[in-house]
């Protein structure tokens, strides 16, 4: 019979060797994956960068949008300028004209513009023009020129240019402006001399840079 210590002995050598395997398959699967704690933050790392790009996915459809809208409010704020325009006035020669915003104007030129707010009202009133209807007029006097009016005469640098009526056919009393002012720097003087009947400066005035929506030229008359 063998001594305790050498059974002892040969009964633990055959049981630790496959406990070393086996701690080392176990060790192996460990080493082949990541440790619970290390995949939570690589989660978390992986949540917040899609946190991170979609926040900037909306921030920039917000910026978009909001240049959009802007560009929306400033078109709805400035209304675009007419091209062309047909003027069925016979205060003025009937027929379509092409307009040329910011061109400058000369003696004899005709333009497209708007009558001061209260001659516009009168003219809607009075059914001379409708409100949104600008006017198809010459430029009789520019910058430097002095437009005077003395009774029913009208004046462009001293020399008698219009008449005025007292009424409208309607036998309604016209509006008449007195005295004489001088042109300054983007003001003109629009008047059909060529149209007694016309309603023009001679009986608002001086027009303003800007109610002057262009140069009016002439594509096909009547």
């Amino acid at each position: 019979m063998a001594e305790p210590g050498a059974i002892i002995s040969t009964i633990s050598r055959p049981g630790r060797q496959p406990a070393r395997a086996e701690a080392t398959v176990v060790e192996r699967r460990i080493r082949d994956r990541p440790l619970p704690l290390l995949a939570w933050f690589e989660v978390r790392r992986a949540e917040r960068q899609r946190i991170r790009a979609r926040r900037l996915r909306l921030g920039r459809r917000a910026a978009l949008l909001g240049i959009g809208v802007a560009c929306l409010g400033v078109t709805i704020a400035v209304p675009p300028l007419p091209r062309l325009v047909w003027n069925a006035s016979a205060s003025a020669p009937v027929g379509l004209y092409a307009v040329s915003p910011g061109a400058p104007l000369e003696r004899g030129d005709m333009a497209i513009a708007w009558p001061p707010i209260q001659a516009r009202q009168l003219a809607a009133r009075r059914h001379y023009l409708p409100s949104n209807v600008p006017l198809v007029k010459r430029v009789a006097g520019v910058a430097g020129d002095t437009i005077c009016a003395v009774d029913r005469v009208v004046t462009v640098n001293g020399r008698p240019v219009a008449t005025r009526r007292a009424a409208d056919a309607a036998r309604r009393n016209l509006p008449a402006w007195r005295g004489c002012i001088r042109l300054g720097r983007g003001m003109h003087f629009l008047l059909l001399t060529e149209t007694p009947d016309s309603f023009d400066g001679r009986y608002f005035g001086p027009t303003l840079a800007q109610d002057v929506i262009g140069k009016a030229t002439p594509l096909w008359l009547r």
